[in-house]
């Protein structure tokens, strides 16, 4: 072995005894005559000591001459520090290795950045020279988190007697929501593969086979706009099983991240989770990924003002339009230019204006307030359980959609303006159910499946899909945390007839099912079982674990927002050579 211990590894127990390390130079120190030299591997650091009084002096030469992120080989015998310049923060911090050999294995530029952990630096410089941010104990920790994670599930679900399957790269384009990446064929001209975007027909068709139990840690790829929390390449656990209800997946995923949890961040989760319709989230929370850490509900208080004079009221209540309302707890301090910016974020999301009502005391203050009676203003106070120091905040819209997502929307603006959910360990589970079916594309004058056409229907909402398919409910079901959606599923249809009725009923002719679907519709006719599954997105439960603001963090080599490998220059250029090959031609 080329060393004998790693850096992290010597302690008091190894005093006297000869260890030879091997890692990058961290620092360099000279005083009083002496060198010390830090040396780092990915288990921790090291505390060499070059005495030019008790060795040779080229020796000593060479440590005064190493530069950071040289890559040495260090040998001497291990001693214990000097009382009173110990450092407690260290594993090794009580030792220090005399050195007696020094070899240069490697040498380095001078980096780009410091690789330490209190180096600001920017996330341009980082991804271009990722294989250096890489080296930082930050990225280390956070991949090595992953790892453990990914090992535990993989345990977890094989003591279930899951079976974990690989499922093909280069398949057939099939509509699923976001764009595909396509392959075009040298072997096959004019014809081309997609990348998947998830193994959904392949882990329906495992069903079909007998496996009963599948699960896979699968790369999927969608061409899609990025943000913070999107890459297009991510890593999601994929489920699938056979013979289930809805409650099989939720005792399974309750337990997963039980487990997950207790392990990584030594957090007792409270389990069944807590369930609510979409129905449900979207009058409270104006969102189906509700982040339920806080208050600020949102609160219908149209039945107050449907005697108002005040004429802007009247006009959405009389059309049919309401009044919804959010209680911003201690938000009283709020100035008028911080209302000003709420009001144009709610703009955004399509409101024409946003009222708000201070209370001071056991009275309304707002420029609107002249317009409404005593007994209108204290019956809101009173249903909204108004607190002297609160905000209220209202959306009149004759489209309730709107008020909704505006009040939904604005309910996190403010979480975040007064640090509502600033704990790092408080995490709240919530499983949303009883999607929408479908959902009306306006522009197209059609129907469309909410998450896929293989999702089946509620059974009491059968009869629905032939009178009023926008009231059908779905089996999916959504996991939350904190306001954030880790995963998603749905118990699948697996009944040829009732698959070629949804089909219809999202304009999908019999023969253009047969071209985008036909291998999975063609398996459904050799004994489908029931079957039903779920996805994971282990990006965001990985930056969710460790209280991160971007997946970026936790993978290795993430993409830019532009959908660029900033270290690789991916995508790049490519000889006319290989386009002639594969019979393309790029057009100017």
């Amino acid at each position: 072995m080329k060393r004998t211990h790693t850096c992290g590894e010597l302690n008091s127990s190894h005093v006297g005894q000869q260890s030879t390390l091997c890692g990058w130079v961290a620092k360099r120190r000279d005083h009083g005559g002496l060198t010390f030299i830090d040396i780092r591997d990915r288990e921790g650091v090291t505390q060499c000591v070059f005495n030019p009084h008790q060795g040779n002096l080229s020796l000593h030469e060479m440590a005064k001459n190493l530069k950071s992120e040289y890559v040495v080989s260090v040998h001497g015998e291990v001693r214990k520090r000097p009382q009173g310049t110990e450092n407690m923060k260290l594993p090794t911090g009580q030792i220090e290795l005399i050195a007696s050999k020094l070899e240069i294995l490697n040498i380095s530029d001078t980096p780009p950045f410091q690789i330490d952990e209190e180096s600001h630096i920017s996330e341009e410089l980082r991804l271009i020279y990722r294989y250096m941010d890489l080296r930082r104990q930050f990225m280390q920790n956070n991949l090595f988190t992953r790892h453990r994670v990914f090992k535990f599930i993989r345990d977890y679900l094989d003591k279930l007697r899951f079976i974990e399957v690989e499922t093909p790269i280069l398949t057939k384009s099939t509509p699923e929501g976001a764009r595909d990446y396509l392959v075009p064929s040298r072997v096959n001209p004019g014809k081309f593969y997609a990348l998947p975007q998830s193994p959904q027909l392949f882990k329906q068709i495992l069903m079909v086979s007998g496996f009963e139990k599948y699960f896979q840690i699968a790369r999927c790829f969608r061409d899609e706009d990025l943000r913070a929390d999107r890459q297009p390449e991510f890593t999601q656990l994929d489920i699938e099983m056979s013979f289930i209800e809805e409650d099989d997946i939720y005792s399974l995923i309750e337990g997963l991240m039980k487990e997950i949890f207790k392990s990584t961040l030594g957090l007792s989760l409270d389990t069944p989770f807590a369930r609510l319709t979409y129905k449900e989230c979207m009058a409270r929370f104006g969102t189906d990924k509700p982040d339920l850490r806080f208050g600020l509900e949102i609160v219908d208080i149209s039945e107050f003002f449907h005697k108002s004079d005040f004429k802007i009221y009247r006009n959405i209540l009389t059309s049919g339009g309401v009044l919804k309302c959010i209680n911003a707890k201690g938000g009283g301090g709020f100035s008028h230019s911080e209302i000003d910016e709420f009001t144009k974020y709610v703009g955004i999301y399509g409101a024409k204006g946003l009222s708000w009502f201070k209370v001071i005391g056991s009275s309304l203050e707002s420029p609107i307030a002249k317009f409404f009676d005593n007994q209108i203003l204290k019956g809101i106070t009173n249903h909204m359980k108004a607190e002297s120091g609160d905000i209220l905040f209202i959306i009149a819209d004759k489209n309730e959609r709107i008020a909704l997502e505006s009040l939904g929307n604005l309910r996190l603006f403010i979480r975040d303006k007064l640090k509502l959910a600033a704990g790092e360990k408080e995490f709240k589970f919530l499983w949303v159910t009883d999607f929408p079916l479908f959902k009306y594309n306006d522009e197209e004058k059609r129907w469309e499946s909410e998450h896929h056409p293989f999702t089946s229907p509620k059974e009491e909402d059968m009869l629905l899909l032939d009178t009023e398919p926008g009231r059908a409910r779905s089996r999916a079901y959504d996991l939350i945390i904190n306001g954030i959606e880790i995963g998603g599923g749905s118990i699948r249809i697996h009944d040829s007839s009732l698959q070629e009725k949804i089909f219809r009923i999202i304009g999908l002719e019999k023969k253009d099912a047969e071209v985008q679907f036909g291998f999975l519709l063609k398996a459904f006719q050799y004994g489908a079982p029931p079957h039903g599954g779920i996805a994971l997105g282990l990006d965001r439960l990985m930056a969710l674990l460790l209280n991160l603001n971007s997946i970026r963090d936790v993978i290795a080599f993430p993409k830019s927002q532009k959908a660029t490998c900033l270290m690789t220059e991916a995508p790049s250029d490519v000889s006319l050579r290989q386009l002639k090959e594969l019979h393309l031609m790029i057009k100017e």
